[in-house]
């Protein structure tokens, strides 16, 4: 991990010393990332770098590194908080390391259906929480979609909450997603996004849950033949930048990049319901069993983790003013 750190920075000082020009008069922003280039979000940021030099009118410019070139979604993160990144996107378990109450989106089955997820997301609460990792350097743009979570697994379906019980179950570096596989009965092990796929060949883990475009994309359906759409939770990705770089930004650039950037996430969420649906056509064609397990008596198990979170004044307001928002 250390070595990939270090290779991303050498990479992003060759740059910077081969003479981008970051003057007022051209501005060029670097984007890491570390999804594939067919999936909907790298797909969006190309359409914002296209719309970010036509709304500048050549004045600025995005300049994408997909799939990992600059490390995983952490370091990318800490690339951002020492100024030597721009941008990239996170999902919103990870973010939560870095904007505590962003945790409160991680609850299980915290939102009624998609249309209310947006509600929250678009809306007062949504943007509020964006602001909550100035401190450490980061600032939120928007929220792209990213479906629900599911589970999925090599040996066996999940059919009910009591199969998950002893199974080890990839989640991300996030405590609300450890605490809901917990909750489950099955033992959470964080495991970097690109270790994924060997893990789980290796044996390391049993099974992992993310959405279907995320199963299909990195190939996991090729060890894991049971997918159950139990849809845990609908995390969304965050597009963030570091606040190195929006504070040398002028007011004017902020207002163009921040328009492309609203363009790109609504371009996304239209780009990511053709991509559930082709995702999960391939991986039924690839002999992918998908379940369509009771949603019931997962939402009633995972009860636990709300009262734990509710102990917290500052979540249990926030997770009062979801609930109520109609």
């Amino acid at each position: 991990m250390q070595n990939k750190l270090l290779a991303a920075l050498s990479l992003l000082g060759f740059l910077i010393f081969m003479g981008c020009d970051n003057t007022q008069e051209h501005r060029v922003i670097k984007l890491g990332h570390g999804l594939d280039v067919n999936h909907s979000v790298h797909k969006a940021m190309v359409k914002m770098g296209e719309d970010l030099a036509e709304i500048s009118g050549g004045k600025m410019e995005l300049e994408i590194y997909p799939s990992q070139q600059l490390g995983t979604e952490r370091e990318c993160v800490e690339l951002l908080q020492i100024g030597s990144l721009d941008m990239t996107k996170v999902s919103v378990g990870v973010m939560e390391n870095f904007a505590p109450k962003m945790k409160v989106f991680g609850l299980p089955y915290l939102f009624r259906d998609k249309e209310h997820a947006f509600q929250i997301l678009d809306g007062p609460i949504g943007k509020q929480l964006l602001d909550e990792g100035e401190d450490y350097w980061i600032k939120g743009m928007g929220y792209y979609d990213a479906g629900s979570r599911s589970f999925y697994t090599k040996e066996k379906p999940i059919e009910e909450p009591s199969d998950l019980k002893g199974m080890k179950i990839r989640v991300m570096e996030s405590a609300s997603a450890i605490e809901m596989v917990k909750s489950l009965g099955g033992s959470p092990t964080p495991i970097s996004w690109g270790e994924l796929y060997t893990s789980l060949q290796q044996g390391v883990v049993d099974g992992a849950e993310n959405n279907p475009p995320s199963f299909y994309l990195s190939r996991h359906y090729e060890v894991c033949k049971y997918y159950s759409l139990d849809e845990h939770t609908l995390l969304p990705d965050v597009l963030i930048i570091g606040k190195h770089t929006w504070d040398h930004l002028s007011d004017q650039e902020r207002v163009w990049l921040q328009e492309a950037v609203d363009k790109s996430v609504t371009y996304q969420r239209v780009l990511w319901e053709d991509s559930e649906k082709e995702a999960l056509e391939a991986v039924k064609a690839a002999g992918v069993s998908v379940i369509l397990p009771n949603k019931e008596p997962f939402s009633e198990k995972t009860k636990s983790v709300y009262k734990q979170y509710e102990q917290d004044p500052e979540i249990k307001e926030l997770i009062d003013q979801i609930k109520s928002t109609r």
